[in-house]
């Protein structure tokens, strides 16, 4: 027996969880408290909050730290004067990095140029509009996207406020040299604007994230995967055909960092940070606007967001726990606790899920609690 759903609060259509048996909505209560405490386990991880300050030389052995004062932030800023002063991209991160005690090795080390090359072909003052506006562009659309999803004018206000929540660090002009700063939006302004058979500006985001952040890459193949599944061939050509493009200007890189690089160039100790699920929380909520409340609290609303996106019923909800996961796992195993930024590239859309917990919370625990019999009456002529 299947329960019946309430009237919508804040979603037109129904959630995964309206009409759920009774048993099996309380095994998702289960799951969702489960989730709240794997979501608390942040309050025991480490993490540098994001300032211009607190940052540290990634990939740096402890014997052979970085000079006083060295943050990424200084890094890329460096690298992005330089260039601006007329010097080749490739010879002034190579000269920056080693200065600055990074290792050059393997050639991933090295960011690749598309960003350091369009701000130094700007003014600060353009480069940081030009983010504004990719920033309210993504806010924008995804307004669009949740109008007809939402009903009224609340919960899309709400939605509206909590991607500008999730663009937090993103909005802060003194960010704007770090990669996942351009490369988070884009990743969100291509999930909203993607549509079946309506693909392609989806595609051109999504390349440009990668061009911008190799990690970008792990978003671009599980939307590939995600066409090929639904039978988009079109899509999915689209999807392998950006990839083949970003393989070429990576081999391209790859050769011209070669080119600048010696025997005795550092080479990285790897990302092995081994960190687990608490770090990429702890460094989603102090990459967002969550930052502003105790990491407790922060916690709990990451985790209802994320209860949020489960109980959407929709293709993008899918696609968008897809890549929420794989980045997780990315940072849980990858990343080291001087690598906040990295989380950066799905804060823009993380929190949004809030809007449709609600929904969802309801639809779940209603049917947990439904005590609805049936009652056979046999009648007798």
């Amino acid at each position: 027996m299947r329960t019946r759903r309430g009237a919508p609060i804040w979603l037109i259509g129904p959630t995964r969880f309206a009409g759920m048996p009774r048993s099996q909505a309380r095994i998702g209560i289960a799951m969702f408290v489960l989730l709240l405490a794997a979501c608390l386990t942040a309050l025991g991880s480490p993490g540098p909050r994001p300032s211009a300050g607190s940052g540290s030389a990634p990939n740096v052995a402890a014997a052979d730290a970085a000079p006083p004062g060295q943050t990424d932030l200084l890094l890329y800023q460096t690298i992005v004067d330089g260039v601006r002063s007329g010097s080749p991209y490739y010879s002034v991160a190579a000269e920056t990095q080693r200065m600055g005690h990074y290792p050059l090795k393997p050639f991933f080390a090295i960011r690749l140029p598309t960003l350091a090359v369009v701000q130094a072909a700007l003014s600060p003052v353009l480069a940081n509009l030009l983010l504004l506006l990719l920033c309210v562009g993504t806010i924008l659309a995804w307004v669009h996207r949740l109008r007809p999803e939402t009903t009224g004018l609340v919960p899309l206000g709400i939605a509206g406020l909590l991607v500008v929540a999730g663009l937090y660090v993103n909005l802060d002009p003194g960010f704007a040299v770090f990669h996942e700063v351009w490369a988070g939006p884009l990743i969100a302004l291509s999930l909203a604007v993607r549509r079946p058979g309506h693909w392609l500006p989806a595609v051109a985001f999504g390349l440009s994230a990668m061009l911008i952040r190799e990690t970008a890459l792990l978003y671009v193949a599980i939307m590939a995967g995600f066409a090929w599944t639904e039978g988009e061939r079109r899509e999915t050509l689209g999807w392998l055909a950006a990839i083949a493009i970003f393989a070429v200007v990576l081999a391209f890189h790859a050769y011209a960092v070669a080119l600048v690089t010696g025997p005795l160039d550092r080479v990285s100790q790897g990302w092995s940070g081994l960190e687990g699920f608490g770090f990429y929380v702890k460094l989603a909520t102090i990459s967002s606007g969550l930052d502003l409340v105790p990491q407790w609290l922060a916690s709990l609303l990451l985790g209802t967001s994320l209860f949020g996106w489960i109980a959407w019923r929709d293709p993008t909800a899918t696609r968008a726990l897809a890549v929420f996961a794989a980045y997780a796992a990315l940072i849980s195993l990858l990343a080291r606790s001087d690598n906040f930024y990295w989380a950066l590239i799905t804060t823009p859309l993380l929190l949004v899920g809030i809007v449709f917990a609600v929904d969802g919370l309801r639809d779940l625990i209603a049917a947990a609690r439904d005590t609805r019999r049936i009652t056979v009456t046999r009648v007798i002529r």
